[in-house]
């Protein structure tokens, strides 16, 4: 599903990510973890181009982004992105901030079909269509509706319905997260990067949204998941990458990186996280 070609990234000298390359196939969840200032971060903005590699490729589902940038915006519908600070829009409601993405999408998606058809009939090619404008054209309110039920749906899967016309600054920060998780659900997304999705909530809140991540792990959704949460990566993870310095120093199923590492730091690593 996704491949990673000797990818670099540099902030001038400074080499924040250093010859990775790594797999991604489909239904795995990989948890990344490591050093703050390991490149862990800045590898997933990469994947979702948020940042601009210097250098190597990612290759979606057969297509090399990094030659077809044209295609970054269908890229990053397929490729969702649950961020530390949840990035919620304080001056929309719960449901608006759901519903955002996918009805800008979808109108847009009717308005060209709406000038195609236009187009369609002033160069007098529609008589050869046997569809009529009628059938072309999908009402915009019956959209928008959709995408609510949709919305609501999701809100009911976290339990969550009943605070839909409330705005975030409302929200205990577990539920800013969860709702930041659906939104992103929202897209119909085939994979979900998740960047230390925990380290803005307090502890008593950590747990509500790794439920939902697992359950998200359970229903076979493709993840990538930077965190610092170790019991949870080594029960959810079907791979661990470990990195240092910008690079992948050791990749391998959580059962040999948490019980036998082979690497010197992922084991230095590993026993002051442990001692912590």
């Amino acid at each position: 599903m996704i491949e990673v070609i000797k990818l670099n990234k540099n902030y001038g000298d400074l080499k924040v990510l250093q010859d990775i390359s790594f797999t991604v196939e489909k239904g795995e969840k990989i948890a990344i973890i490591g050093p703050s200032g390991s490149g862990k971060s800045t590898l997933l903005r990469c994947l979702n181009f948020m940042e601009e590699a210097s250098s190597g490729s990612i290759i979606f589902e057969g297509i090399n982004l990094t030659e077809q940038k044209a295609k970054l915006d269908l890229h990053r519908q397929k490729m969702g992105m649950v961020f530390q600070q949840f990035n919620l829009f304080n001056n929309k409601t719960v449901l608006e901030n759901i519903m955002m993405a996918p009805l800008h999408i979808r109108l847009s998606k009717l308005r060209k079909t709406r000038w195609q058809n236009f187009f369609i009939k002033t160069g007098n090619f529609f008589r050869k269509n046997k569809k009529s404008l009628i059938e072309l054209d999908t009402d915009a309110a019956s959209i928008k509706e959709e995408v609510r039920g949709q919305a609501l749906k999701l809100l009911q899967k976290i339990g969550l319905e009943d605070k839909k016309d409330v705005y975030p600054s409302t929200l205990s920060g577990g539920q800013k997260q969860r709702i930041a998780i659906i939104r992103s659900l929202a897209m119909n997304p085939k994979v979900i990067l998740f960047d230390e999705p925990t380290s803005s909530l307090d502890p008593e809140m950590v747990g509500e949204v790794l439920d939902l991540i697992r359950s998200l792990a359970d229903e076979g959704m493709t993840m990538l998941i930077v965190t610092h949460e170790m019991g949870f990566a080594k029960e959810v993870a079907s791979r661990v990458l470990f990195m240092d310095e910008g690079r992948i120093a050791e990749d391998s199923s959580p059962e040999q990186i948490f019980s036998n590492p082979q690497n010197p730091r992922t084991r230095e690593f590993l026993s002051k996280v442990k001692a912590m």
